[in-house]
């Protein structure tokens, strides 16, 4: 496993709006793999995948990126904050399992567009405290980097957030608006793209939802990158011919996922007036 992480980082100090939650303990693994859609029992130490939180309806209520660090800690990398909030409900379902549930304030989350030093696909790398991540592909390579906070807290660039969030809707990884969460199955939500979900492991929240629609093959609409004038929303209404026929559901700039049939017709699509042009999704996240 690669621990010769340099020092120095030619990246972004703070990725605006990622906080990180950390499981600890003899249960934490067992925790996390009973609450959340990935297999994480599974996950080999130093290992990391995507996943999702949902509620009793399969709906999506988070999807991170999940660190099995060691044996005993799990590290939730979340994009779109909510922490505190997120680990309040899970303390909910800790009962007597032995682990602690903490928001992470002590480190920051960084990024840059280059490839990794020495992580390489779902493998991390370590050095310490700082944990380095491969979250691109060859078409787009990109580093994630955890490590403690620096003295001086880095300023926010509003710039390099609206970067690093249309790179990942780019890649198909949908950034979820407090009014998008609790609103999409994960299938709805392309998370087949990223392995963010398991249909095989045991009972999870929404598990028989999503088993259910994947077994009975119910899934009829998906994931699709949009380009679109600035300004939209995420909830707005994706038009063909007048009439709508799917949703917005993450933005970043001109950018957009919308959720929408998986059959449509050829002509042209408008949200809120604008026209939007369909783009391929870049592949190679799944881990």
């Amino acid at each position: 496993m690669p621990d010769n992480l340099p020092m120095d980082f030619n990246g972004f100090p703070r990725l605006s709006g990622h906080q990180l939650l950390s499981l600890d303990g003899p249960d934490a693994a067992a925790f996390a793999h009973a609450q959340f859609a990935s297999d994480v029992t599974a996950l080999p130490v130093r290992h990391w995948q995507w996943s999702a939180w949902l509620n009793a309806k399969g709906r999506t209520i988070a999807v991170f990126q999940l660190i099995r660090v060691d044996q005993d800690r799990i590290l939730l990398v979340l994009a779109d904050g909510e922490a505190d909030a997120i680990a309040s409900q899970l303390q909910r379902f800790v009962f007597r399992r032995k682990l602690s549930i903490t928001v992470r304030d002590d480190h920051a989350v960084g990024g840059s567009f280059t490839a990794p030093d020495a992580a390489a696909g779902a493998a991390i790398a370590v050095n310490g405290e700082t944990l380095e991540l491969d979250v691109g592909s060859d078409a787009l390579p990109r580093t994630l980097r955890i490590a403690p906070r620096a003295g001086t807290t880095a300023l926010d660039d509003a710039g390099i957030a609206l970067a690093w969030r249309q790179s990942d809707l780019r890649f198909g990884v949908p950034r979820l608006a407090a009014d998008q969460r609790e609103q999409w199955t994960p299938q709805q939500l392309g998370l087949d793209r990223l392995n963010g979900y398991s249909v095989k492991k045991g009972c999870y929240p929404g598990q028989e939802i999503v088993a259910r629609t994947h077994f009975l093959g119910k899934a009829k609409r998906a994931l699709q990158l949009l380009r679109v004038g600035d300004g939209i929303a995420s909830g707005a209404q994706v038009q063909q011919n007048g009439a709508a026929i799917g949703t917005v559901a993450s933005v970043a700039g001109d950018l957009a996922l919308a959720v929408l049939p998986l059959e449509i017709a050829s002509d042209p699509l408008s949200v809120d007036g604008l026209d939007a042009a369909p783009l391929p999704l870049l592949d190679g996240l799944a881990r």
